[in-house]
């Protein structure tokens, strides 16, 4: 292995409280990439030298060194920079199919998004930006919000919010540049969601790919009754299972991405290098709020 990040479903793992769990003894991480030393005679997909990283989650990518049959790895090109093809297969993947899956988004069209600090926020960004799609994305209030607004515009974000600016009249300001959102995407839960759902086109759609405020979804009756909004759920790891006969899709996905990576369209998050002895430290660091760097195992 070349490197690994620490991502909250890893955590979530670890404490025994995500849906997927390794049969113990395990070794964590479910992303990372690798450079492939040896193959065995029947292997015709990879050869030494070839970058690859894990086709479905829970391989165990915290260790420097595996032994993997083939078809759990996807070879991905060795000419995009590292970090970029260690954090390639959850965050940017989730991002990539929650734009195009559940909305016919189309240049001028408008997303709306929480936690847009997070790797699959950043990956939001910058895709709708490389496809014409103006982005409103929410933050939490922090002490050092200017220089994550900076970032985050920097990547190519059209308006970066507070949760607080969600409920305020200023609001419709921003609607008169742009149009209402069709596509809501919600990482967070509790009212900032319920509040992001108001700002929805009528037959607008919102997307729940992550809970981190541990809080459910609340809905008005009225956003169903008069404006038809349409609630979803997404999970990275069950479109995988999904589309485990239809390599195809898989290929055309990671292709658009490592075009997008190459164009210098998609970035990887910021991240914070860790020596692989040191993962009590990045493990700590991961579970810190207010946090906009991810944790990147160097092993």
């Amino acid at each position: 292995m070349l490197a690994a990040p620490i991502n909250p479903a890893d955590i979530n793992m670890i404490q025994g409280t995500y849906p997927l769990l390794s049969p113990l003894p395990a070794v964590g991480g479910n992303e990372g990439v690798g450079e492939v030393l040896e193959v065995g005679r029947s292997v015709t997909a990879l050869k030494p030298g070839d970058w690859v990283i894990p086709a479905n989650a829970g391989l165990g990518t915290w260790r420097t060194r595996g032994v993997f049959p083939e078809e759990m790895l996807l070879k991905v090109p060795n000419d995009i920079p590292v970090f970029c093809a260690a954090t390639l297969s959850v965050n940017p993947c989730t991002a990539f199919r929650v734009l195009a899956d559940f909305e016919s988004l189309v240049p001028g069209d408008s997303v709306i998004q929480n936690a847009a600090n997070s790797g699959v926020g950043q990956a939001v960004i910058q895709i709708a930006r490389a496809s014409g799609i103006k982005t409103i994305n929410v933050v939490r209030d922090r002490p050092d919000l200017p220089k994550l607004v900076e970032r985050l515009m920097a990547l190519g974000a059209d308006h970066v919010i507070t949760e607080e600016m969600l409920r305020k009249p200023e609001m419709k300001d921003i609607f008169k540049s742009i149009p209402r959102p069709r596509l809501a995407l919600n990482c967070v839960g509790g009212k900032s969601t319920t509040e992001m759902l108001r700002h929805l086109q009528p037959k607008g759609t919102m997307v729940t790919y992550g809970g981190m405020a541990k809080q459910p979804v609340m809905v008005p009756v009225s956003a169903f009754i008069f404006r038809d909004v349409r609630l979803r759920g997404f999970w990275m790891t069950q479109w995988r299972k999904d589309h485990a006969q239809d390599q195809e899709s898989v290929a055309a996905m990671m292709n658009a991405l490592c075009q997008l990576i190459r164009r210098g369209q998609l970035t990887a998050p910021a991240c914070t290098e860790v020596p692989l002895q040191d993962y009590r430290a990045a493990l700590e660091a991961s579970m810190k709020p207010f946090v906009s760097s991810k944790q990147i195992l160097l092993l």
